[in-house]
């Protein structure tokens, strides 16, 4: 019990995120005052149905054996006539509801994609894939729903509940004290159930998503699992994950359905007594058998919104719960502005120091701790060193993905700190480890950092990247799509694909992160012999693992525990008999 209480969270701010809900409806206040008059209108229709009803019975009772069947049908068409246009509003009311949920779900997923391209890179890391992709997803459809359905059942309780007030009282102001004992006990109820169940419902959305997170992290690792037959643990874990997600959506729901039917109970309760008083006041000649009847039906319409908004804050919990994820992920602190005299750089030459840098991804924790080094534009700097030695977290600095604790980071002696973002990673051209190809063509994925490009131009850099004949091969050649992901594509190709998109990118400096690791020998030596013709005047920094790759760098920068321990030229570090020289020989012993 400690450690399910112990993950149980309690919403922050309910009244902040409701209000913050009802903002994006705010485009839309004309359409919301439309459907609440219509609302009033069907509602109004509704509600003289009960009284028709009781002025059909009092003509029938009053025809001491000979009942006037046409003042009958008379009550009877025009109840039937109210009852028919209510309904067509209604529906009108939820058609036009339903067109701004949509709508304003489309604006707050716009909303949070684009917080998303303003969140600094520190932020992915931290969260999970699949928990954003379920804020995104599932936390927003609860959102649009609770829009959808809930705002007019609101609006239309609302009217209900207070003309079913004014027409009881009018019919019998004694036995509408009957009816109003039903709502403190119904408020009391629903106050305390609130404080049950909106946690829980918190709970529910956070197990979610982190059920999304694991999914997604497996179905990218299936290959992985697979060759490690690893298959069985990973059901094994899923089952645990999935069992806590059916967990909190039980305990969420466990709470909410017992909502209803205690509402339905204390209503009955008071039915019961309005049919005991009713019968006396009948006896006592104080009320007619039709205004009993249509007293009953009133006070059914009051009771049932009364259901309704107990059902309706069922689900308005759990929309709560869901749009504080939502606006947590809104909240999230954006990567900082650039300066108003931030310089823009032009004209880049690739001149690039550390000067005494420091760093730790937490503020704990040093990653790098004292580093200095002068990169001259246009030359090779190979950046090499064991795992963990900061080699990743140098290129995260250079873009400014992370700043530098303390230390100077400069590009042709102009601090990057005082540089525009942008301008500043413009400046850089980019080939990861980790491949990254999207849904397109293979035209679109080389020309993505430059979408003036020429069919030439591709053509070119794709023959310096050695995938020229492999498109060529293809049924479509450069207009062949690429599925998600590159799935209908070799790892190897994707890599080149990137290195495609690299040449083509018209930037003064490039980083090779063990950008060669998924293709061969004999390719990698043809890529590196082209990428040093075509990248001449251009700054380079390559991070390797394979130390031979690397061996006409102009500068090897050897890093042990975010520190550079030495640096120089291959012959030069080998002829030291060092750290590097130790490190190389390893790779062929």
């Amino acid at each position: 019990m400690a450690a399910r209480d112990s993950i149980m969270h309690k919403p922050k701010d309910s009244r902040g995120a409701l209000a913050r809900m009802l903002r994006y409806l705010r485009p839309f206040l004309p359409l919301l005052l439309l459907v609440f008059a219509l609302c009033i209108c069907s509602n109004l229709l509704s509600l003289w149905g009960p009284n028709l009803a009781g002025s059909a019975i009092n003509e029938a009772a009053a025809g001491e054996g000979k009942v006037d069947f046409e003042r009958v049908w008379y009550y009877a068409k025009r109840m039937l006539i109210c009852y028919a246009a209510s309904s067509a509003l209604t529906v009108l009311i939820h058609v036009i509801m339903m067109n701004i949920s949509k709508r304003a779900a489309k604006q707050m997923r716009r909303s949070v994609f684009e917080k998303l391209m303003r969140l600094p890179v520190s932020y992915f890391d931290r969260n999970q894939a699949g928990d954003i992709i379920s804020r995104v997803s599932y936390d927003i459809d609860v959102i649009s729903t609770c829009m959808a359905t809930d705002v007019v059942a609101i609006l239309t309780s609302v009217v209900t509940v207070v003309g079913s007030v004014v027409m009881m009282i009018t019919i019998s102001p004694l036995l509408s004290l009957v009816v109003l004992f039903s709502v403190p006990a119904s408020v009391i109820y629903t106050s305390r159930m609130r404080k049950k169940t909106q946690p829980r419902f918190v709970k529910r959305s956070k197990s979610y998503g982190v059920m999304n997170g694991f999914v997604e992290e497996m179905l990218s690792g299936q290959k992985t699992i697979r060759a490690y037959a690893y298959g069985g643990r990973v059901e094994e874990r899923f089952d645990e994950i999935n069992s806590a997600a059916a967990e909190a959506y039980y305990d969420a729901d466990r709470y909410g359905v017992t909502i209803g039917p205690t509402m339905g109970t204390i209503n009955n309760i008071t039915l019961s007594l309005i049919a005991l008083f009713g019968s006396l006041l009948f006896m006592g000649g104080r009320i007619l058998l039709g205004d009993i009847s249509s007293f009953v039906l009133y006070s059914r319409k009051f009771s049932g919104p009364i259901n309704e908004i107990a059902n309706i804050i069922n689900e308005l919990f759990s929309a709560l719960a869901a749009s504080e994820r939502v606006f947590e992920l809104l909240d999230a602190e954006e990567e900082p502005k650039d300066a108003d005299d931030a310089l823009k750089l032009e004209n880049v030459r690739g001149d690039v120091a550390m000067e005494h840098v420091a760093f730790g991804y937490d503020p704990g924790k040093t990653i790098i701790h004292d580093l200095s080094m002068h990169a001259e534009a246009g030359k090779l700097i190979a950046i090499v060193g064991p795992t963990g030695a900061g080699k990743t977290t140098i290129i995260n600095l250079l873009m400014r993905f992370y700043d530098a604790q303390s230390g100077s980071i400069t590009v042709d002696g102009h601090e990057i700190c005082s540089c525009t973002r942008e301008s500043l990673r413009k400046a850089f051209a980019m080939v990861l480890q980790d491949t990254w190809v999207f849904r397109g063509t293979i035209f679109e994925n080389i020309a993505y950092g430059r979408q003036d490009a020429t069919m030439e131009e591709v053509a070119a850099a794709a023959k310096a990247a050695h995938i020229h004949p492999f498109i060529m091969r293809l049924p479509k050649g450069y207009d062949t799509v690429v599925s998600e992901d590159g799935g209908n594509i070799s790892k190897g190709q994707k890599q080149l694909l990137t290195i495609a998109r690299a040449m083509l990118y018209d930037a003064r400096m490039l980083i090779l992160d063990e950008a060669t690791s998924n293709v061969d020998t004999s390719t990698e030596r043809a890529i590196q012999e082209a990428m040093r013709r075509l990248m001449q005047d251009k700054t380079c920094f390559v991070i390797a693992h394979r130390l031979s790759t690397i061996q006409n760098a102009d500068l090897i920068l050897v890093l042990d525990k975010g520190d550079v321990v030495e640096q120089g030229t291959h012959r030069e570090l080998m002829e030291r008999k060092g750290f590097y020289y130790r490190l190389y020989r390893s790779q062929f012993e």
